[in-house]
């Protein structure tokens, strides 16, 4: 049987989508069970300090911004999040609006 041009780009495309999925899927159990032997030598989890600001509504669709502090949040030492957001993600994203 023989393949016309567009099927065989048609099983090319798929096949790509098949490694792709795997290749990711693989990555994030390896980063997981990464994140668990750093976890048995207690260096899975860390803290970032974050700053976190309130927005509170006013009359005539202006908005009012409150500094709330600095709080430590917890983050993984992971590439992907694994119960916390990774720490490299949450250093870059270090405010919250609340």
């Amino acid at each position: 049987m023989k393949r016309t041009k567009k099927s065989g780009i048609k099983h090319t495309l798929s096949r790509i989508a098949q490694l792709l999925l795997i290749t990711v899927v693989g990555v994030y159990f390896a980063d997981w069970g990464l994140l668990r032997l750093k976890m048995l030598h207690h260096a899975g989890y860390g803290t970032i300090s974050v700053e976190i600001y309130l927005a509170t509504p006013l009359k005539g669709e202006k908005e009012e911004y409150d500094y709330m502090g600095e709080y430590p949040e917890p983050c993984s030492h992971s590439l992907f999040p694994h119960g916390a957001a990774p720490c490299w993600w949450l250093a870059k994203h270090n405010t919250r609006w609340e």
